[in-house]
């Protein structure tokens, strides 16, 4: 298949499908609301099953089930509708019942707006719901790279069996670009799903998808097998890419389409004669702080976001006082800008000096 332009919002769609997802349980709102309409359109065309259900709260619990039975399912939303999916995502987490949740953030707290934000970082990265759990987050920076990135969170997903956020703002979803999905993606043998709720026919013992312990001696045991296997997914899944780096005095730090506008930002300075380089997040949860220890001439750290400053908790531990870090950030909706961000590079740099 030749490159199609699509609408991000609908490639994930078909990425989804092209996974082996049959199974979509959501609610619209702004600005992923053409992920469903998609969807609705396509799986039944395959046979899956499209639901639009009565609640974000309900769609999350369709998907505990779906997942339950042993199906790929997918459900996404936007900030306030992740939100509201929170107990549902601890319920999976805590029963292991693999799903993917997009969350195509919009600028908050509360309703906020219906323009791009990255101000969800904390509830992804850090989990929104209750208990000791955790959830893998890619963080791509195109249409493409979600697409990819999408595929392989429905692997990562089986593989750990864990619901697996895929993490984007509303910039991504709304623009358009070409996608190739017959472009190779990472692959992995996969276990069988021999715990799911399938039904046994009276040829094995029966399973249970369950996230209640009454016992609390169970409960731990139960929390630090989970604990294993969020240090396992620590290890092996981290992403990142870097830019510029090897002789970057100034390294930026940024993700999503933030870190195209820094990209530019990069080139700008550069051709200036100032060193400036980039570390891009590619998993936000597990977050890349090994990639910290590669950059052997930084001087300064400058973690842009649109948001007020969440990812930087991150990059501070990252750092661990080796160097000053600085920030600059929009919310509600807005763009960081170019030109504003090489103003605060240069202060920095002078200010270095």
């Amino acid at each position: 298949m030749a490159k199609v332009l699509m609408k991000g919002n609908e490639a994930f769609g078909k990425a989804a499908m092209v996974a082996g997802c049959k199974y979509f349980f959501g609610y619209p709102i702004t600005p992923q609301s053409e992920l469903p309409e998609y969807l609705s359109r396509e799986l039944p065309k395959i046979g899956g099953a499209f639901v639009q259900a009565e609640s974000e709260v309900a769609a999350i619990n369709m998907v505990y089930g779906a997942g339950g039975a042993g199906a790929r399912v997918l459900t996404s939303s936007s900030s306030p509708g992740v939100a509201l999916k929170q107990e549902g995502i601890t319920y999976c987490a805590g029963a292991e019942v693999p799903c993917v949740i997009l969350n195509v953030m919009r600028g908050g707290p509360g309703l906020g707006s219906i323009q791009p934000s990255q101000a969800d970082y904390f509830m992804v990265t850090r989990g929104g719901g209750n208990g000791d759990y955790r959830t893998p987050a890619f963080a791509p920076a195109s249409i493409q790279e979600a697409c990819d990135m999408i595929q392989e969170a429905f692997d990562v997903a089986d593989y750990y069996r864990t619901p697996v956020m895929v993490l984007l703002d509303g910039m991504i979803g709304q623009m358009m670009e070409p996608v190739d999905f017959d472009k190779e993606t990472k692959k992995r043998e996969l276990p069988e799903k021999d715990w799911a709720t399938t039904g046994n026919k009276g040829g094995r013992a029966r399973n249970l998808v369950n996230s209640l312990y009454l016992s609390p001696e169970v409960l731990e045991e139960h929390n630090r097998a989970l604990e294993k296997k969020y240090k396992e997914i620590e290890e092996k899944e981290v992403q990142y890419e870097m830019v510029d780096t090897e002789d970057a005095e100034l390294v930026f730090v940024a993700y999503g389409t933030v870190s195209r506008i820094v990209k530019n930002v990069i080139e700008s300075l550069r051709e200036e004669g100032i060193k400036a380089g980039l570390i891009r997040p590619k998993t936000v949860w597990p977050f890349p702080y090994k990639a910290f220890d590669e950059i052997p001439n930084c001087k300064n750290l400058f973690v842009v976001e649109m948001s007020l400053g969440q990812m930087i908790d991150d990059v501070k531990i990252a750092a661990n006082g080796r160097w000053p870090v600085h920030f600059h950030g929009r919310a509600g909706g807005m763009v960081p800008v170019p030109k504003d961000i090489i103003e605060q590079a240069k202060e920095i740099i002078g200010g270095a000096k």
